[in-house]
């Protein structure tokens, strides 16, 4: 008898390559698989990942054509090349353990050329002519805006005749074309006001340009224009005409060789040529661009940190939503390298794809800050390539970092054994975070709060920065810790929503605190958006309220004198002072200085504004609240008057020494005489107008502070006010009226651009974390439809469903208010003790409304998808 035996069937063995391409077909299937039956789910993180790429890209945009922008040429366009004077300084410092660093700043007033540079100039090769340009302001008939240059310089814009000649005597003058008034030509007289009281000049010619976006000008004399710049000695600038046949960039560098020869370095001379010419126009384009820069920068970043912190939550949700189908395909079989790949081939496809619908997004977004940022004297460009750059960048930045994240999300399922798998299956969810991701959140609440702290004892600037820091730190500390924070907001609300909402409170409660995770990952985006928009407005609102509290208290003065944009000059504050009832006028003369000093070891140069007064004319019109020395040494080209807190960090007190740089670079070792309290609202410096006058572009006084004196009301204060109008009536433009805290606020409570940054960083931060609520919310909700389903089938009305849906709302967005209030607090109290000494303030109509734009989104989230995407769940009953 033959027995046979039979072997056991093995399967052959595959060889690396072949095993790789299975777990990638396996991967790819499984992938395509999910997609299709989480459209639901992926469709929020879809959303959010498109919004935060056309976010990213709007800002890479901006950011880009900042980088690119030059002032316009406008007032040298027929020039080949423009000498002028550097408007930079440096300091170089060695901070703590480091090399030597230097910084930058650009100044706010013309610094000027020494005259004999022109025939330098003139004599470089290739260069036809060497024209000298001077300006100064002009008010033409009853206060229009005009710029008075010599007709000589009407050439490097270019300008010609139309009608009459050139001006011959001092008395005449060639008029723009559009200033010329109906009716007005050659041999007819107009009224122009540049060095005192408006006096009659006889038009000589009329003159058009075929290049006009600048102020229109009035040509006058060579000889008289000097005259009235009042600085014969200096130029404001070179313009350059190069000989025939001679390029621009050849007659720089020979213009250059001749400056270098004449300098020894050439340093603090600046040849321009193309685009560069209009920085010779707009002094302080540059400066604002940096300063523009540097904000939009730092809200680049909080962006940067909140998409990513959106796409982690959203994504980690979606992966967490299906841990039980995760855990499952573990316990049959499916190894952690092919969970782990189609997981990452899952987001890759909904994060590609959103990107790239993210991405044309953002041009449209892009462009409307632009214009909001756009300027007349810093125009920004947008070259053909610069959109998709931008956008294409922000794809390829979200789409490689949602990969990672997604399968950082399902490590706990992927390294299961498939045994432990099995049980995980259908286990609820942990209580609780893992321990490293507790121990991160408490470290960064800890470094949030110590930087709140250190916010206290610094200067503005390292406060506001170590105020940011702490923001941050808060936010991201908040999403880490979102289960036990969850789990004490419950503690706290859950028994007033018991109580409150009957068997719909009842279940809402016991479904949040059996879902710690979940309830921390709704309340996350929440606070981000809470804390966010807290932190901007009310800054800001601090800010702004405390110096118009500041400058309020400090305003003694009864009437303002105001004029044209051109300014008003010296002589009009003495015809004040001599008018019957008056006791003090004071012109009010703006410009900046330039501060050198070290914070936390780092050199620093702040630009600060500053305001020249007439120091025996302050004690009836501006009083700073002096706490140390007298404002009536404030006189004379060596004095100066310190904020109290100011002096306080520079370690100067009365009858010391501060060192300044004036607005147009001039270095100055002034004599501190007084100290004062209301710096917010004054300045942190305050100089004779004597002294600040010789260092501005112009010295024409903003406006003029009139003190009155004798009966009170209405009738007495009308009848000096109309003395004053009498006393100014050869003035043009002039308007007299009661005073105002804005007449001597350093800075106005709002500028067009503060208005620009609070619309991006308030509406465009703001309404992206409104869409990351709705997203996550109802990414949460749409998960929840199993639940649903169980609640009907054991007999629970629609209703109430839908009422426990709303109450859970309200729950969720109760906590995220509270939290995300609390978050923005601490680094809000730390910024504002420090710079206002103050309680933050924010007006109650702002915090209304973001409440109810929470509470919208809220709603939108949870009970939009909870009534319609699970109508089903909602609709059936136990069969």
């Amino acid at each position: 008898m033959t027995t046979t035996t039979h072997r056991r069937h093995r399967p052959p063995r595959l060889g690396p390559v072949a095993e790789r391409r299975g777990s990638r077909r396996t991967s790819a299937f499984l992938a395509r698989r999910s997609l299709k039956f989480h459209r639901r789910s992926w469709a929020a993180v879809f959303a959010a990942t498109a919004a935060a790429v056309a976010l990213l890209g709007a800002f890479a945009m901006v950011i880009g054509s900042l980088l690119l922008a030059q002032p316009p040429v406008d007032r040298y366009a027929g020039a080949d090349a423009v000498v002028a004077a550097g408007q930079k300084v440096s300091y170089t410092a060695k901070p703590w353990g480091s090399e030597p660093k230097t910084t930058s700043a650009y100044l706010s007033e013309r610094v000027r050329l020494d005259r004999s540079v022109l025939a330098e100039v003139a004599a470089a090769d290739g260069v036809a002519k060497a024209i000298a340009d001077d300006s100064v302001p002009v008010a033409v008939g009853d206060g229009e805006t005009a710029v008075g240059r010599s007709w000589a310089s009407a050439e490097l814009t270019p300008y010609e005749l139309a009608a009459g000649r050139a001006p011959q005597t001092s008395g005449e003058v060639v008029l723009d074309s559009a200033l010329l008034p109906a009716g007005t030509g050659p041999g007819d007289t107009v009224k122009l006001q540049a060095d005192g009281a408006a006096r009659s000049y006889t038009v000589s010619g009329v003159a058009d340009t075929g290049h006009r976006s600048g102020a229109p000008a009035v040509f006058f004399t060579e000889r008289k224009l000097t005259a009235l710049a009042g600085h014969p000695g200096t130029v404001d600038a070179i313009g350059v005409v190069a000989e025939r046949g001679v390029s621009p960039t050849s007659v720089r560098d020979s213009v250059r060789d001749a400056v270098t020869d004449r300098t020894g370095a050439g340093t603090g001379v600046d040849v321009l040529t193309g685009p560069e010419r209009g920085q010779a126009e707009h002094l302080d384009a540059l400066g604002g661009r940096g300063d523009l820069l540097a904000l939009l920068g730092s809200i680049a970043g909080t962006v940067v940190m909140v998409a990513l912190l959106v796409i982690a939550s959203t994504l980690s949700q979606a992966v967490h939503q299906r841990s039980g189908e995760l855990a499952l395909l573990r316990a049959v079989g499916a190894t952690p390298r092919r969970l782990r790949s189609a997981i990452g081939r899952e987001s890759g496809r909904v994060a590609a794809a959103a990107a790239v619908l993210g991405a044309f997004g953002s041009v449209p977004l892009g462009l409307l800050m632009r214009s909001l940022l756009t300027t007349d004297a810093l125009p920004l460009p947008v070259p053909v390539w610069l959109p998709f750059a931008a956008g294409a960048a922000a794809a390829v930045f979200v789409a490689l970092a949602a990969r990672p994240v997604a399968m950082l999300a399902a490590r706990g399922i992927t390294r299961m054994r498939p045994s432990a798998a099995l049980g995980a299956a259908g286990a609820p969810e942990p209580g609780s975070p893992g321990r490293f991701r507790t121990v991160a959140g408490l470290l960064l609440a800890v470094v949030g709060v110590s930087s709140a702290g250190l916010a206290t004892s610094q200067g503005p600037q390292a406060a506001a920065v170590a105020a940011s820091g702490a923001a941050t730190s808060l936010i991201i500390a908040v999403a880490l810790l979102g289960p036990w924070i969850a789990r004490a907001a419950m503690r706290v609300l859950g028994a007033p929503v018991r109580g409150a909402g009957g068997v719909s409170g009842f279940l809402a409660a016991k479904s949040a605190r059996a879902h710690n995770r979940r309830l921390g990952a709704a309340i996350t985006p929440i606070v981000l958006v809470v804390a966010f928009v807290c932190v901007q407005l009310a800054a800001a609102e601090t800010m702004q309220r405390s110096a118009d509290r500041e400058a309020a208290a400090a305003l003694r003065a009864d009437l303002v004198v105001t004029g044209p944009a051109a300014g008003l000059p010296a002589g009009a504050a003495d015809a004040v002072r001599a008018v019957p009832g008056v006791t003090g006028a004071t012109g009010v003369l703006r410009s900046s200085v330039v501060l050198a000093h070290r914070e936390v070891g780092e050199p620093m140069l702040d630009r600060l504004p500053v305001l020249g007064v007439t120091a025996s004319e302050l004690s009836s019109t501006l009083d700073p609240r002096v706490t140390a020395g007298t404002l009536t040494k404030l006189t004379g080209k060596g004095t100066v008057a310190v904020g109290a807190d100011r002096a306080e960090s520079l370690g100067v007190g009365t009858g010391d020494v501060v060192k300044l740089r004036l607005g147009d670079g001039t270095g100055v070792s002034l004599r501190v005489v007084a100290l004062y309290e209301r710096a917010l609202g004054l300045g942190e410096f305050m100089l004779p107008r004597e002294g600040l006058a010789a260092h501005v572009s112009a010295a024409r006084d903003e406006r003029i502070l009139v003190g009155t004196q004798g009966p009170s009301g209405a009738e007495a204060g009308a009848g000096v006010s109309a003395a004053v109008r009498e006393a100014l009536a050869p003035y043009s433009g002039v308007q007299v009226r009661a005073a105002t805290a804005d007449d001597v606020r350093i800075s106005p409570a709002t500028s067009e651009q503060d208005d620009a940054l609070i619309i991006i960083g308030v509406g465009v931060i703001g309404g992206f974390s409104l869409l990351a609520v709705v997203s996550t919310l109802a990414l949460i909700t749409v998960g929840r439809r199993g639940e649903f389903r169980l609640l009907r089938m054991v007999g629970a009305g629609r209703r109430q469903v839908s009422r426990t849906l709303l109450v859970e709302t309200g729950l969720v967005s109760v906590a995220g208010l509270a939290v995300g209030t609390l978050v923005a607090a601490v680094p809000l109290v730390a910024f504002s003790v420090s710079v206002t000494g103050a309680m933050p303030y924010l007006p109650p109509a702002q915090y209304g409304a973001l409440a109810a734009a929470v509470v919208v989104a809220a709603t939108i989230g949870t009970v939009g998808p909870g009534s319609s995407g699970g109508r089903f769940a909602l609709k059936s009953r136990a069969g």
